[in-house]
C-alpha cells in the first residue's frame, strides 16, 4: 500500500471506522477510487486532512447505518 493510501486508512481508523470495513473498501478498486476522490475533493474544498477524514467517516457510518464505537469516549 502506498503512503497516501496508508495515511488515509490510518486517518479513518482514528475516526473509529472498523478495520473490517476499511479492508473491504481498500480491497475493492472501485470503492477505493471513490473514497480517494471524495477525500481529495474535500481537501481541495479547504478541509484539513483530518477534517476530511472525519467527514468521510460520518458518511460511512451513515451509509452503513451503524454507530461508531463509543467506548473511546467513556470518561472514567
Amino acid at each position: 500500500m502506498d503512503s497516501k493510501r496508508l495515511s488515509l486508512y490510518q486517518r479513518l481508523r482514528d475516526f473509529k471506522i472498523p478495520s473490517t470495513i476499511l479492508d473491504a473498501i481498500f480491497e475493492n478498486d472501485e470503492d477505493l477510487k471513490i473514497l480517494e476522490n471524495a477525500f481529495d475533493a474535500l481537501v481541495k474544498d479547504g478541509f484539513k486532512e483530518d477534517e476530511a477524514a472525519e467527514e468521510i467517516s460520518k458518511m460511512i457510518f451513515n451509509e452503513l447505518d451503524i454507530e461508531p464505537d463509543q467506548s473511546f469516549n467513556v470518561e472514567k
